[in-house]
């Protein structure tokens, strides 16, 4: 399902921050098949992969995207020598215009994997939308011109790597629409990764109350 090769093949980006981004890590085969299985999603924000019901192929790939084979392939392309780490596991559909401010990430998190799920088809007009890595926090980094290979487009199957650091800025022009993405957090802390998963559970729930 998942094309370890292509993520071993990947060349390991330092600036930046260091990062890993790999084109058709879902083979394509399996992403035809993936893309329509997506949970519909019709608010902003994360929620946990375990408030939707997904059908099986999804869910197997869910759960290997969990496993122990990527994480150990993630470690080893970053050199980092985490044991066992707490994983946090969110969704998100929709990108609202407040939503990609430059940031960096928790730092309850040591890393950061992005997997995409947007159709081949989706446009991203003049890079809204599509993920930068910065180098720091002012707004005016993500106006600066970029090279096509500084600019992330989301497309269905590319995965983004990064661990988290207190350098690690990134984010993108304001778009509003379906994004579709999957995230996965490695964590410090086991209680923090219960406490964020909750913290999405409750927001969850709230919209859907909102919407009802």
């Amino acid at each position: 399902m998942f094309n370890y090769d292509a993520l071993r093949a990947a060349q390991l980006r330092t600036h930046p921050t260091p990062h890993l981004i790999v084109k058709d890590f879902i083979k394509p085969p399996y992403l035809k098949k993936l893309l329509p299985l997506f949970p519909k999603i019709s608010s902003g924000g994360s929620f946990p992969a375990f408030s939707f019901r997904h059908p099986p192929l999804f869910q197997q790939m869910l759960l290997e995207f969990q496993g122990e084979k990527l994480q150990q392939e993630i470690l080893k392309k970053f050199n980092l020598s985490l044991k066992n780490p707490p994983k946090l596991l969110t969704l998100r559909g929709q990108t609202r215009a407040c939503d990609g401010k430059i940031h960096c990430d928790s730092k309850s998190k040591a890393v950061t994997i992005l997997l995409y799920f947007n159709a081949p088809e989706q446009e991203w007009q003049e890079g809204k939308g599509c993920l930068r890595f910065l180098n720091g926090p002012h707004p005016q980094n993500l106006l600066t011109p970029c090279s096509p290979n500084e600019m992330i487009v989301p497309t269905g199957g590319t995965l983004v790597i990064f661990p988290n650091t207190d350098h690690s800025w990134h984010g993108h022009l304001p778009y509003e629409g379906q994004r579709r993405t999957i995230q996965l957090n490695y964590m410090h802390h086991s209680w923090k990764a219960w406490f964020e998963m909750k913290r999405h559970a409750l927001s969850a729930q709230w919209k859907k109350w909102h919407r009802a």
